[in-house]
């Protein structure tokens, strides 16, 4: 669902610029309570990992396919101030170094595909994981609903927006229709994706899913008839294995996705390529070269690489490489500024 340049006009990019930029220093702030000194470098994979699966388009119907937005797993596994700078530092990779995604319409992009997949899906998230059974079980289950509805909420958000700065006239209503029909069905794959996932790491490391963190309903024992709670027991030994172990885990499969797997993604458009190429959304689009169309990464090819196989996976190894090491530090310095700021107390 990357938003081109030429979908919608400047004055409307620039005010969803200033939203975006608002956004994204608001996360900053909020992602210092999320991040310590474990979870910083898993935010960094966290945003690695979507890059990759970001790759992998399915198909979901004739002549069209979907991706990964990733907004509900970045919130889920690493909470939703860090999981909206995830995807922004993922966007703007795309943008930058693939000229995926318009840089003007960055801003469009980050408050489509990452405040709004974030903050319904998160919302609706910690709704059902409050009225659900507390187990791991009821986490994956809300963690499908939540990515599922995402989806098609960012697909009426970018429709809300055309409807206020598109570049084309085009009746609004069938842009609605068209946008949200076919993002339900890229919403089942995201939601597949995101159950698998965050079931995933709950199986080898639930602590560090912060989704599901306080999740643990405390034990009752039976008193003369009656459940009471049991007395707090002693700490818990450490969870078992390294998050070192994860984040290695995590990085190769990240590598293998994009260096390998993306190789064989559907080369279909999108949903969004697809409605815009149907209702004429992308009339003006042909008028704006991308400011990195010159990129050697552009396209996901490495140029001068004529093999496709090799220029393509090359391509994700490096994305990878280069979103986890942003990601990484960016998410660093936030950890070390709540250190700072822990210190001065």
């Amino acid at each position: 669902m990357h938003v081109p340049d030429g979908f919608i006009n400047a004055p409307v990019s620039a005010v969803a610029g200033v939203v975006a930029a608002g956004a994204v220093a608001v996360s900053l702030r909020g992602a210092r309570r999320e991040l310590d000194e474990r979870t910083a470098p898993l935010a960094g994979l966290v945003a690695a990992f979507v890059f990759a699966v970001q790759m992998l388009n399915f198909p979901v119907a004739a002549g069209t396919s979907g991706h990964l937005l990733g907004g509900a797993l970045a919130a889920i596994l690493v909470g939703p101030w860090t999981g909206v700078l995830c995807i922004s530092v993922v966007l703007l990779m795309q943008g930058v170094l693939f000229a995926d995604g318009g840089l003007t319409a960055l801003g469009v992009n980050i408050d489509v595909m990452g405040v709004v997949t974030v903050v319904v899906a998160y919302a609706l998230f910690r709704g059902l994981v409050l009225v659900l059974p507390r187990t791991r079980r009821s986490v994956t289950a809300a963690s499908f609903a939540a990515a599922l509805v995402s989806v098609p909420a960012a697909a009426a958000a970018f429709t809300l927006i055309y409807a206020i700065g598109g570049t084309t006239d085009v009746p609004v209503g069938k842009v609605l229709t068209a946008m949200v029909g076919v993002h339900v069905l890229i919403g089942v794959g995201e939601a597949v994706i995101t159950m698998l996932t965050v079931g995933a790491v709950l199986a080898v490391r639930p602590d560090l899913v912060h989704g599901a963190r306080g999740l643990t309903a405390p034990l009752k024992l039976r008193v003369d008839g009656e459940l009471v709670d049991a007395a707090p027991a002693a700490p818990a030994a450490p969870a078992q294995g390294s998050p070192r172990k994860l984040w290695i885990g995590g990085v190769v499969t990240a590598l293998v996705l994009a260096g390998f797997v993306s190789f064989y993604a559907s080369a279909s458009p999108d949903g969004l390529e697809k409605v815009a190429a149907d209702k004429g959304i992308d009339a003006k689009a042909e008028e704006y070269e991308h400011a990195t169309a010159d990129s050697p990464l552009a396209d996901y090819g490495v140029r001068g690489i004529a093999a496709e196989r090799l220029s393509g996976g090359l391509a994700g190894v490096i994305g990878v490489g280069a979103t986890l090491a942003v990601g990484t530090g960016v998410f660093l310095v936030v950890r070390r500024r709540r250190a700072a700021a822990a210190e001065s107390v």
